[in-house]
């Protein structure tokens, strides 16, 4: 699900952006944020160890005609790479990625003077349950999850590897011991949003948990599974989601 424009407008507001500076973000995917961003600032720079992720993020910038992106394909750890210096960095569902003390340290080293990290918490593959009714169906977040364990196994899958311990935390350490401070905490309320089966079936494999290489041979088979789930939930195939609220730390050196 994108992020929404209260996003880019409450970081406008706090950190004062005028349409000067430059923007680096780090893990950027498919440009989702990037590109929400990229009017705020004089230049916006993606990078990605993905190159698919790149392609990507370059059609949509040239199909919604933002002009102002570059897109590296690079790890994170391979920063800063002669990039320069930034107003802003983001990490946006990404950090958790890298080798999170190396990264933070060298992103401290490429700011601006005044310059700030945004560490974006949110969750853009699936939204809430809840008793509300909403316009149509929600999608059957739990009956999917089982689905992919039923193919997959029941640890959770992470691209090549696997994540038996979940997603790393503890993220607040790390930034102080770069040399950041705060964080100063900025709240991004959720919405409802509609989404059609084929935007849910995205969703499911762009997970790292559910990427399609790791369905291999019966990769054919778990989406027709998925895709009659869905039809049984919502023979319209149209679904309402109740997004969750997204948290935004600002981190300043």
């Amino acid at each position: 699900m994108p992020y929404p424009t209260a996003l880019a407008d409450a970081l406008t507001t706090e950190l004062g952006l005028d349409g000067s500076g430059r923007l680096l973000d780090v893990g950027c995917g498919p440009g989702s944020l990037t590109l929400l961003l990229a009017n705020r600032f004089e230049q916006a720079v993606g990078v990605d160890a993905d190159p698919d992720m790149l392609t990507e993020a370059s059609r949509l910038a040239t199909e919604t005609g933002i002009h102002n992106t570059q897109w590296r394909h690079m790890r994170a750890e391979d920063l800063p790479a002669g990039l320069g210096s930034f107003r802003l960095i983001t990490f946006a569902q990404s950090f958790h990625w890298m080798d999170r003390p190396k990264v933070a340290s060298i992103a401290r080293s490429m700011l601006d003077a005044g310059g700030a990290c945004a560490h974006v918490h949110a969750t853009t593959h699936q939204g809430v349950n809840g008793e509300e009714a909403l316009a149509h169906p929600r999608p059957p977040h739990s009956a999917i999850t089982e689905l992919v364990r039923s193919y997959l196994g029941p640890t959770r899958r992470a691209g090549q590897g696997s994540l038996a311990q979940g997603t790393a935390s503890g993220e607040g350490e790390i930034y102080r011991a770069a040399g950041f401070t705060g964080p100063q905490q900025i709240e991004i309320p959720g919405r409802v949003l509609t989404r059609s089966t084929d935007e849910v079936v995205a969703a499911v494999f762009s997970l790292s948990s559910a990427a399609p290489h790791l369905f291999g041979d019966e990769l054919g088979k778990f989406e027709a599974e998925l895709r009659q789930l869905l039809h049984d939930t919502s023979p319209s195939g149209t679904f309402s989601e109740q997004t969750r609220q997204i948290a935004i730390d600002i981190w300043r050196p």
